[in-house]
């Protein structure tokens, strides 16, 4: 009978498939150089996580998950952040380091790649984007916008968002983007404002 998968053991070899995707994107991604690179078979990693495309989509569940982690850690640290104050605290966190970039990358590249490429279903593919697009809803929901108007600017600033950071992986100008960023949220935060008076009015 086949030994049962050891968390632990499966988490450190997570965090090494990770890594290794992040520096190496997913498009080329085949797991015996994967395997060969984190020093561990190919029958190592099928036996923790299945299929190439149940690897990647494991791969990405985790990067999900510590990035809400690390967007949890700074919200505990200020309650009071705005949705515009976390967006730059992202910016600032993916421009920090090319780590920081390329693991921000690999949602992308998941939303973008043909599934015939990486074998990702497409829920799995639209969750890159839609788990950043729902979490800014709900944050703008609780701040006082009615559903349907935060439904749409969370639609909005996501896509800017995304568009600044793929310009980045492009370009690496840094500067140019920061300013178009910071442009962004200021008509962002005027447009919410409008919103929550335009809510309070009729209230």
């Amino acid at each position: 009978m086949a030994r049962p998968p050891d968390p632990q053991a499966r988490v450190e070899l997570l965090d090494g498939v990770v890594a290794y995707l992040a520096g190496h994107g997913l498009g080329d991604a085949t797991l015996r150089p994967m395997a060969d690179s984190l020093g561990t078979s190919v029958n190592r990693l099928t036996h923790h996580f299945g299929s190439k495309a149940e690897l990647l989509a494991t791969a990405l569940e985790r990067v999900q998950a510590v990035q809400k982690a690390l967007e949890d850690s700074w919200v505990d640290d200020e309650p009071e952040l705005t949705q515009s104050q976390l967006l730059r605290k992202w910016w600032e966190h993916i421009s920090a380091s090319r780590a920081n970039l390329n693991l921000t990358r690999l949602g992308l590249e998941a939303a973008a790649i043909d599934a015939t490429v990486t074998g990702l279903a497409g829920d799995v593919r639209a969750e890159q984007i839609a788990s950043w697009r729902d979490n800014i809803e709900r944050r703008l929901v609780a701040a006082g916008v009615e559903e349907e108007h935060a439904r749409i600017e969370a639609t909005v600033i996501k896509a800017v968002f995304t568009g600044l950071t793929l310009d980045l992986l492009a370009t690496g100008d840094h500067q140019r983007l920061s300013d178009a960023l910071d442009q962004a949220l200021g008509r962002f935060d005027a447009r919410l404002l409008g919103l929550l008076a335009g809510a309070l009015a009729a209230g």
